[in-house]
């Protein structure tokens, strides 16, 4: 358990960024299901579903962009003349 609450507390601000990130999408994933299908169990169904895997992958895809921009720049080959 202390690994994960590591883990938890090292990315403590890109967690806080994807929880909104996931209430944003649930809203708007709600309303456009319901748009669609007119049913409010459906609705709140779909809007659920599909943005808790968008979160998971938004993290991930967050640490690679993380890591990207953390990584030092390629060393230039020597110049052809």
């Amino acid at each position: 358990m202390s690994h994960i609450r590591r883990i938890a507390h090292q990315n403590k601000t890109m967690l806080l960024k994807t929880a909104s990130y996931y209430v944003i999408h649930i809203c708007v994933a709600a309303m456009v299901a319901y748009a669609v299908t007119g049913n409010l169990l459906a609705s709140l169904t779909l809007s659920l579903l599909e943005p808790t895997v968008q979160a998971v992958a938004f993290f991930f895809h967050e640490k690679a962009w993380a890591r990207k921009q953390n990584a030092p720049m390629a060393q230039a080959g020597p110049a052809v003349a």
